[in-house]
């Protein structure tokens, strides 16, 4: 008689645990990398500078353009993240907010360099807003093109040079 009663209570215990972990499982938030709206606003395209190809993430939301490449620990060799603007000919203001790899910032206006701050490093961890660098193009842009640091002197690039955004 015990084991009437026994066995069908466990089952149903069990049962009510795998509901509950599944359960769990299906509500836990997705992690962003995996989340396929991680990736809205982002795209993947080419531009060259002289004849060096550079595969570039372009990002044109306000969202994505804060954010940036804060938190990332590394962006891909010979490879960079193109920031668009809603409008051209703006003036806009970067900072190395959560950054943790040094950078070069291109500063690129109706298809040409007109300014690069080389080899940009990460400001120590907990720096207050109100403490960071800000790096500023000093004149009206259309594109911001970030690659790692020391790209533009290992690719012998320069203000002045041409960018082919044909394909973005």
């Amino acid at each position: 008689m015990v084991k009437q009663i026994i066995l069908p209570l466990v089952a149903v215990m069990v049962f009510i645990a795998l509901v509950g972990f599944y359960y769990k499982k299906s509500s836990d938030p997705v992690s962003p990398a995996a989340s396929p709206q991680a990736s809205a606003g982002v795209t993947k395209k080419t531009l060259m500078i002289g004849d060096r190809i550079i595969p570039v993430e372009v990002v044109s939301t306000p969202e994505l353009r804060a954010k940036g490449l804060s938190g990332r620990t590394s962006l891909d060799q010979n490879s960079g993240m193109l920031f668009t603007f809603e409008s051209q000919n703006t003036t806009p203001n970067f900072w190395m907010k959560d950054m943790k790899i040094a950078i070069d910032i291109i500063w690129i206006n109706d298809g040409k360099i007109v300014k690069i701050d080389k080899n940009v490093k990460p400001q120590a961890e907990g720096t207050g807003d109100s403490k960071l660098q800000v790096y500023n193009p000093g004149q009206p842009i259309d594109f911001v093109l970030e690659v790692n640091a020391n790209y533009s002197i290992n690719n012998s690039i320069l203000v002045g040079d041409t960018v082919d955004l044909s394909k973005i």
